[in-house]
């Protein structure tokens, strides 16, 4: 899949919800129903004020040219080797400079941030989440968690898919003793607009997918489920010596 319509796959997630990018989920929507791609549709990511950011981070520390070369964006929502490739020092400037976020959590909130970027945090989806994102809410409450758990990319299984009802065997974010963790697995049932999802008609039984905000954005391989795994509890880890 090329780049450009895989990235508002997982892009369309959170802006239909209004929590990224630009309030055009429709046209998004359009340009993935007809699996079209043109420079509109870049122009439209570029206005996802956190997500392009990121991509041009990894582009620049890999030399590629365009920042929605799918490796590009495989590397921020799901993880692969061009991540290893970014410096600490060009995901620190990112932050300060792209996101201004030290003005924006302060500075002691920002330390933990710079920690966890020591500690060789990588400019993927799961660090914004849990490490920056995390940081404008409560941890302690439960329904923070549960935005967590929807805002991260997750994998699963498909177990059942019966019209707009997709049963998928996933492993859901805990907070158990103070710390985030991926928990055992369990069936979670989501309900599908048919409007809003992608490739309904596909989907069937032992179908891997990603999940963003309850939509499913794509199927993936073992392999990328399990670089998507690694690169989450990575950035868990990390997270958790600031909770």
């Amino acid at each position: 899949m090329n780049g450009l319509l895989r990235c508002s796959r997982y892009a369309f997630g959170p802006n239909r919800l209004h929590y990224c990018g630009p309030d055009q989920n429709q046209e998004i929507l359009a340009y993935i129903d007809s699996n079209t791609e043109d420079p509109g549709l870049a122009r439209l990511l570029r206005g996802f004020q956190t997500l392009y950011p990121y991509l041009k981070v990894i582009a620049e520390a890999n030399e590629i040219a365009d920042p929605f070369d799918a490796r590009i964006v495989e590397a921020y929502w799901i993880g692969n080797s061009l991540l290893d490739r970014v410096s600490k020092r060009a995901l620190y400037n990112h932050l300060i400079e792209d996101k201004g976020l030290k003005k924006r959590i302060g500075a002691k909130l920002f330390n933990e941030v710079d920690s966890s970027i020591d500690a060789h945090a990588l400019p993927h989806h799961s660090f914004h989440v849990f490490d920056v994102w995390r940081r404008t809410g409560n941890l302690d409450d439960l329904d923070m968690i549960e935005k967590l758990d929807s805002c991260r990319i997750s994998s699963g299984v498909v177990e059942n898919s019966s019209g707009p009802f997709v049963t998928i065997k996933t492993r859901p974010l805990r907070y158990f003793n103070g710390k985030l963790t991926l928990g055992d697995s369990i069936s979670k049932k989501i309900t599908r607009s048919f409007e809003a999802d992608i490739d309904i008609e596909e989907i069937k039984k032992g179908d891997l997918v990603s999940i963003h905000w309850d939509v499913i954005c794509e199927k993936i391989t073992q392999d990328q489920a399990d670089m998507l795994e690694r690169y989450t509890l990575h950035h868990l880890n990390l997270a958790n010596k600031t909770i």
